[in-house]
Protein backbone atom coordinates (compact mmCIF):
# COMPACT_ATOMS: atom_id res chain seq x y z
CA UNK A 1 0.00 0.00 0.00
CA UNK A 2 3.44 2.52 0.98
CA UNK A 3 4.76 1.85 -2.37
CA UNK A 4 1.50 2.23 -4.09
CA UNK A 5 1.31 5.57 -2.77
CA UNK A 6 4.72 6.82 -3.40
CA UNK A 7 4.35 5.86 -7.05
CA UNK A 8 1.17 7.92 -7.04
CA UNK A 9 2.93 10.11 -5.63
CA UNK A 10 5.82 10.28 -7.90
CA UNK A 11 3.47 10.16 -10.93
CA UNK A 12 1.60 13.48 -9.80
CA UNK A 13 4.89 14.93 -9.02
CA UNK A 14 6.46 13.96 -13.11
CA UNK A 15 2.91 15.56 -14.04
CA UNK A 16 3.52 18.78 -12.60
CA UNK A 17 6.55 18.75 -13.69
CA UNK A 18 5.75 18.07 -17.25
CA UNK A 19 3.15 20.88 -17.28
CA UNK A 20 5.87 23.90 -15.74
CA UNK A 21 8.49 22.44 -18.19
CA UNK A 22 8.09 25.78 -20.73
CA UNK A 23 9.14 27.82 -17.84
CA UNK A 24 5.87 29.91 -18.08
CA UNK A 25 3.59 30.99 -15.11
CA UNK A 26 0.90 28.31 -14.74
CA UNK A 27 -2.00 29.19 -12.37
CA UNK A 28 -2.30 26.88 -9.20
CA UNK A 29 -6.14 26.39 -10.71
CA UNK A 30 -4.77 25.48 -14.36
CA UNK A 31 -2.49 23.19 -13.00
CA UNK A 32 -5.27 21.59 -10.50
CA UNK A 33 -8.20 21.26 -13.44
CA UNK A 34 -5.46 19.21 -15.52
CA UNK A 35 -4.49 16.67 -13.33
CA UNK A 36 -7.91 16.39 -11.78
CA UNK A 37 -6.35 17.13 -8.07
CA UNK A 38 -6.96 19.85 -5.55
CA UNK A 39 -4.95 23.22 -5.43
CA UNK A 40 -3.94 22.53 -2.21
CA UNK A 41 -2.49 19.21 -3.73
CA UNK A 42 -0.69 21.46 -6.75
CA UNK A 43 1.33 23.20 -3.73
CA UNK A 44 1.85 20.44 -1.33
CA UNK A 45 3.36 18.10 -4.11
CA UNK A 46 5.59 21.27 -5.72
CA UNK A 47 6.94 22.43 -2.32
CA UNK A 48 8.15 18.69 -1.54
CA UNK A 49 9.29 18.62 -5.37
CA UNK A 50 11.27 21.92 -4.96
CA UNK A 51 12.75 20.58 -1.11
CA UNK A 52 13.44 17.09 -2.23
CA UNK A 53 15.12 17.70 -5.82
CA UNK A 54 16.25 21.04 -5.63
CA UNK A 55 14.24 22.88 -8.00
CA UNK A 56 14.38 26.43 -8.59
CA UNK A 57 10.36 26.85 -8.24
CA UNK A 58 9.39 30.75 -7.88
CA UNK A 59 5.37 30.97 -6.40
CA UNK A 60 3.95 34.32 -7.78
CA UNK A 61 1.32 35.55 -5.57
CA UNK A 62 -2.15 35.58 -7.39
CA UNK A 63 -0.33 34.40 -10.51
CA UNK A 64 0.85 31.10 -9.75
CA UNK A 65 4.23 29.05 -10.63
CA UNK A 66 7.06 28.85 -12.27
CA UNK A 67 10.26 26.86 -13.36
CA UNK A 68 13.11 29.52 -13.18
CA UNK A 69 14.47 27.64 -16.06
CA UNK A 70 12.59 25.62 -18.32
CA UNK A 71 13.19 21.82 -18.05
CA UNK A 72 13.04 19.04 -20.44
CA UNK A 73 12.55 15.60 -18.40
CA UNK A 74 14.34 12.83 -20.15
CA UNK A 75 12.56 10.32 -21.70
CA UNK A 76 13.53 6.83 -23.18
CA UNK A 77 11.49 6.09 -26.13
CA UNK A 78 12.91 10.13 -27.49
CA UNK A 79 16.33 8.74 -26.64
CA UNK A 80 15.88 5.67 -28.99
CA UNK A 81 14.31 7.33 -31.70
CA UNK A 82 17.55 9.60 -31.90
CA UNK A 83 19.73 6.88 -32.43
CA UNK A 84 20.36 4.88 -35.36
CA UNK A 85 19.85 1.49 -37.00
CA UNK A 86 23.24 -0.20 -36.34
CA UNK A 87 23.12 1.76 -32.16
CA UNK A 88 19.31 0.47 -31.85
CA UNK A 89 20.44 -3.05 -33.15
CA UNK A 90 23.07 -2.82 -29.84
CA UNK A 91 20.61 -1.29 -27.77
CA UNK A 92 18.80 -3.96 -24.86
CA UNK A 93 16.61 -1.35 -23.53
CA UNK A 94 16.98 2.41 -22.18
CA UNK A 95 15.39 2.71 -18.09
CA UNK A 96 15.53 6.39 -17.08
CA UNK A 97 15.00 6.41 -13.31
CA UNK A 98 13.87 10.03 -11.68
CA UNK A 99 16.91 9.60 -8.95
CA UNK A 100 19.44 7.18 -8.38
CA UNK A 101 23.07 6.76 -6.07
CA UNK A 102 24.92 6.18 -9.29
CA UNK A 103 23.72 5.18 -12.68
CA UNK A 104 26.76 3.03 -12.81
CA UNK A 105 26.02 1.11 -9.41
CA UNK A 106 22.99 0.36 -11.16
CA UNK A 107 24.08 -1.44 -13.77
CA UNK A 108 27.22 -3.44 -12.39
CA UNK A 109 24.15 -4.07 -10.16
CA UNK A 110 22.28 -5.30 -12.74
CA UNK A 111 25.04 -6.72 -14.64
CA UNK A 112 25.66 -9.35 -11.58
CA UNK A 113 21.85 -10.33 -11.57
CA UNK A 114 22.10 -10.95 -15.60
CA UNK A 115 21.33 -8.08 -17.67
CA UNK A 116 21.68 -8.19 -21.43
CA UNK A 117 24.43 -6.20 -23.30
CA UNK A 118 23.29 -3.14 -24.37
CA UNK A 119 21.68 -2.11 -21.04
CA UNK A 120 21.42 1.74 -20.85
CA UNK A 121 20.44 3.58 -17.73
CA UNK A 122 19.89 7.28 -17.51
CA UNK A 123 19.04 9.36 -14.40
CA UNK A 124 17.70 12.97 -13.85
CA UNK A 125 19.56 12.79 -10.71
CA UNK A 126 22.39 10.97 -9.03
CA UNK A 127 22.11 11.09 -5.27
CA UNK A 128 25.62 9.33 -4.97
CA UNK A 129 27.56 10.16 -8.29
CA UNK A 130 30.93 8.75 -9.07
CA UNK A 131 33.85 10.12 -10.75
CA UNK A 132 37.40 9.01 -11.19
CA UNK A 133 39.50 8.39 -7.81
CA UNK A 134 36.70 8.51 -5.59
CA UNK A 135 35.60 11.34 -6.21
CA UNK A 136 31.90 12.61 -5.96
CA UNK A 137 29.92 13.94 -9.61
CA UNK A 138 27.89 17.21 -8.79
CA UNK A 139 24.24 15.48 -10.23
CA UNK A 140 21.42 18.17 -9.26
CA UNK A 141 18.40 17.19 -10.30
CA UNK A 142 17.25 17.70 -14.55
CA UNK A 143 19.99 19.46 -15.39
CA UNK A 144 22.86 17.48 -16.75
CA UNK A 145 23.17 14.31 -18.54
CA UNK A 146 24.32 11.37 -16.45
CA UNK A 147 24.24 8.27 -18.27
CA UNK A 148 25.99 4.41 -18.28
CA UNK A 149 25.70 1.53 -20.54
CA UNK A 150 26.44 -2.19 -19.59
CA UNK A 151 28.67 -4.29 -22.31
CA UNK A 152 29.35 -7.54 -22.10
CA UNK A 153 33.16 -8.56 -23.91
CA UNK A 154 34.44 -12.02 -24.11
CA UNK A 155 37.94 -10.22 -24.03
CA UNK A 156 39.89 -10.35 -20.63
CA UNK A 157 39.56 -7.24 -18.28
CA UNK A 158 43.64 -6.39 -19.43
CA UNK A 159 42.63 -6.20 -22.85
CA UNK A 160 39.74 -3.66 -22.49
CA UNK A 161 42.59 -1.06 -21.56
CA UNK A 162 42.23 1.24 -24.47
CA UNK A 163 38.58 1.25 -24.29
CA UNK A 164 38.00 4.88 -22.27
CA UNK A 165 39.84 6.61 -24.78
CA UNK A 166 37.53 4.75 -27.42
CA UNK A 167 34.34 5.80 -25.45
CA UNK A 168 35.80 9.47 -25.01
CA UNK A 169 36.65 9.88 -28.58
CA UNK A 170 33.13 9.18 -29.17
CA UNK A 171 31.11 11.68 -26.64
CA UNK A 172 33.30 14.46 -27.61
CA UNK A 173 32.24 13.75 -31.98
CA UNK A 174 29.13 13.65 -30.43
CA UNK A 175 29.09 16.90 -28.99
CA UNK A 176 31.00 18.30 -32.20
CA UNK A 177 28.56 17.07 -34.68
CA UNK A 178 25.97 19.12 -32.02
CA UNK A 179 27.97 22.31 -32.39
CA UNK A 180 30.38 22.46 -29.87
CA UNK A 181 34.12 23.50 -30.80
CA UNK A 182 37.52 23.62 -29.23
CA UNK A 183 35.94 20.27 -27.57
CA UNK A 184 39.42 18.72 -26.38
CA UNK A 185 40.05 15.18 -24.48
CA UNK A 186 42.23 15.04 -21.10
CA UNK A 187 43.99 11.80 -20.65
CA UNK A 188 42.50 9.19 -20.10
CA UNK A 189 38.59 10.35 -20.20
CA UNK A 190 38.18 13.77 -19.23
CA UNK A 191 36.06 16.29 -21.54
CA UNK A 192 37.50 19.53 -21.89
CA UNK A 193 36.32 23.11 -23.53
CA UNK A 194 39.01 25.39 -23.17
CA UNK A 195 40.85 23.87 -20.68
CA UNK A 196 37.62 23.45 -18.60
CA UNK A 197 35.38 20.10 -17.58
CA UNK A 198 32.82 19.78 -19.63
CA UNK A 199 32.80 15.85 -18.98
CA UNK A 200 34.05 12.68 -18.25
CA UNK A 201 33.64 9.28 -18.11
CA UNK A 202 33.58 6.37 -15.69
CA UNK A 203 34.44 2.81 -16.79
CA UNK A 204 34.29 -0.41 -14.48
CA UNK A 205 35.64 -3.49 -15.71
CA UNK A 206 34.59 -7.06 -14.09
CA UNK A 207 35.79 -10.42 -15.53
CA UNK A 208 38.02 -13.30 -15.45
CA UNK A 209 41.74 -13.31 -15.87
CA UNK A 210 41.31 -14.58 -19.44
CA UNK A 211 37.77 -13.64 -19.95
CA UNK A 212 34.74 -13.17 -20.22
CA UNK A 213 34.20 -9.46 -18.26
CA UNK A 214 31.69 -6.97 -18.93
CA UNK A 215 32.21 -3.17 -18.69
CA UNK A 216 30.03 -0.15 -17.32
CA UNK A 217 30.17 2.82 -19.36
CA UNK A 218 29.60 6.04 -17.16
CA UNK A 219 29.09 9.15 -19.11
CA UNK A 220 28.63 12.82 -16.93
CA UNK A 221 28.18 15.88 -18.82
CA UNK A 222 27.29 19.68 -17.50
CA UNK A 223 24.36 21.07 -19.87
CA UNK A 224 22.92 23.69 -16.68
CA UNK A 225 24.91 24.36 -13.66
CA UNK A 226 24.88 27.18 -11.81
CA UNK A 227 27.67 28.65 -9.51
CA UNK A 228 25.79 27.57 -6.35
CA UNK A 229 25.74 23.67 -7.59
CA UNK A 230 28.90 23.48 -8.88
CA UNK A 231 30.75 24.85 -5.95
CA UNK A 232 31.60 21.29 -4.63
CA UNK A 233 33.49 20.93 -7.88
CA UNK A 234 37.34 21.34 -7.67
CA UNK A 235 38.61 22.44 -10.84
CA UNK A 236 37.52 24.60 -13.60
CA UNK A 237 34.47 23.94 -15.18
CA UNK A 238 32.11 24.48 -18.34
CA UNK A 239 28.34 23.93 -19.10
CA UNK A 240 26.74 23.29 -22.31
CA UNK A 241 24.27 26.21 -21.83
CA UNK A 242 27.53 28.61 -21.64
CA UNK A 243 29.34 27.16 -24.74
CA UNK A 244 26.34 26.70 -27.20
CA UNK A 245 23.79 29.42 -25.53
CA UNK A 246 20.33 29.46 -27.08
CA UNK A 247 21.79 27.13 -29.77
CA UNK A 248 22.28 23.97 -27.57
CA UNK A 249 20.15 21.04 -28.59
CA UNK A 250 17.42 19.23 -26.76
CA UNK A 251 18.55 16.99 -23.64
CA UNK A 252 16.85 13.94 -25.34
CA UNK A 253 18.19 14.64 -28.57
CA UNK A 254 21.69 15.35 -26.76
CA UNK A 255 21.12 12.16 -25.00
CA UNK A 256 20.22 10.09 -27.65
CA UNK A 257 23.52 11.32 -29.95
CA UNK A 258 25.70 10.61 -27.03
CA UNK A 259 24.35 7.02 -26.24
CA UNK A 260 24.57 6.38 -30.18
CA UNK A 261 27.54 6.96 -29.96
CA UNK A 262 28.85 5.48 -27.21
CA UNK A 263 27.01 1.78 -28.04
CA UNK A 264 28.73 2.33 -31.85
CA UNK A 265 32.37 2.68 -30.34
CA UNK A 266 31.64 -0.75 -28.19
CA UNK A 267 31.00 -1.90 -31.22
CA UNK A 268 33.61 -0.99 -33.48
CA UNK A 269 36.42 -1.40 -30.67
CA UNK A 270 34.88 -5.31 -30.21
CA UNK A 271 35.70 -5.39 -34.00
CA UNK A 272 38.86 -3.18 -34.16
CA UNK A 273 40.14 -2.21 -30.66
CA UNK A 274 41.81 1.05 -30.42
CA UNK A 275 43.10 2.04 -33.57
CA UNK A 276 40.09 3.13 -35.21
CA UNK A 277 39.95 5.86 -32.93
CA UNK A 278 43.38 6.93 -32.10
CA UNK A 279 43.76 9.41 -35.29
CA UNK A 280 40.62 11.58 -33.62
CA UNK A 281 41.94 11.01 -30.18
CA UNK A 282 45.76 12.57 -31.54
CA UNK A 283 43.69 15.83 -32.99
CA UNK A 284 41.64 16.09 -29.55
CA UNK A 285 44.23 15.92 -27.35
CA UNK A 286 44.09 19.19 -25.76
CA UNK A 287 47.55 19.17 -23.90
CA UNK A 288 50.11 17.23 -26.57
CA UNK A 289 53.04 19.25 -26.37
CA UNK A 290 52.65 20.63 -23.17
CA UNK A 291 54.20 19.94 -19.73
CA UNK A 292 52.16 17.80 -17.34
CA UNK A 293 52.57 15.65 -13.97
CA UNK A 294 51.49 12.28 -13.77
CA UNK A 295 50.06 11.49 -10.01
CA UNK A 296 50.51 7.56 -9.18
CA UNK A 297 49.65 7.44 -6.20
CA UNK A 298 52.49 8.97 -4.12
CA UNK A 299 54.58 8.94 -6.96
CA UNK A 300 54.35 12.16 -9.14
CA UNK A 301 56.09 11.78 -12.85
CA UNK A 302 56.78 15.28 -15.22
CA UNK A 303 57.30 15.57 -18.03
CA UNK A 304 55.78 16.65 -21.69
CA UNK A 305 52.78 15.21 -23.13
CA UNK A 306 53.91 13.32 -26.37
CA UNK A 307 50.02 11.71 -27.05
CA UNK A 308 48.91 8.12 -26.16
CA UNK A 309 50.23 4.75 -27.32
CA UNK A 310 48.61 2.32 -29.79
CA UNK A 311 47.35 0.53 -26.71
CA UNK A 312 45.68 3.87 -25.26
CA UNK A 313 49.23 4.33 -22.78
CA UNK A 314 49.97 7.97 -21.67
CA UNK A 315 53.31 8.70 -23.44
CA UNK A 316 55.43 11.50 -21.51
CA UNK A 317 59.15 12.89 -22.52
CA UNK A 318 60.79 12.62 -19.08
CA UNK A 319 63.72 13.20 -18.46
CA UNK A 320 64.66 9.71 -18.43
CA UNK A 321 63.35 9.73 -21.75
CA UNK A 322 60.09 9.08 -23.40
CA UNK A 323 57.51 6.49 -21.24
CA UNK A 324 54.35 5.29 -21.43
CA UNK A 325 51.98 4.73 -18.37
CA UNK A 326 48.54 3.12 -18.23
CA UNK A 327 47.50 4.37 -15.15
CA UNK A 328 47.64 7.93 -12.73
CA UNK A 329 45.90 10.78 -13.44
CA UNK A 330 46.91 13.92 -15.10
CA UNK A 331 47.61 17.57 -13.88
CA UNK A 332 48.77 20.44 -15.66
CA UNK A 333 51.58 22.17 -14.94
CA UNK A 334 52.09 25.72 -15.96
CA UNK A 335 48.23 26.12 -17.75
CA UNK A 336 46.72 28.81 -17.38
CA UNK A 337 43.03 28.88 -17.46
CA UNK A 338 42.03 31.17 -20.47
Amino acid sequence: MVAQVEAVGRSRRRALLQLLADGEVHSGAELAAQLGISRAAVWKTLRRAADELGLDLETQRGQGYRLHRPLELLDAARIEVALSEPARGALADIQVLEAVDSTNTRLMQAATAGAPSGSVCLAERQLAGRGRSGRGWVSPFGANIYLSILWRSPLAPAQLGGLSLACGVAAARALRDNGVVDIGLKWPNDLHWRRRKLGGLLLEVVGESQGPSHVVVGLGVNLHLSRAQAAAIDQPWADLATVLGTAMPGRNALAGALVDGLLRALMDFAAAGLDPFLEDWHRLDAYLGEPVTLHMGERRITGICAGVAADGGLVLETAEGRRTFHAGEVSLRSAPVR
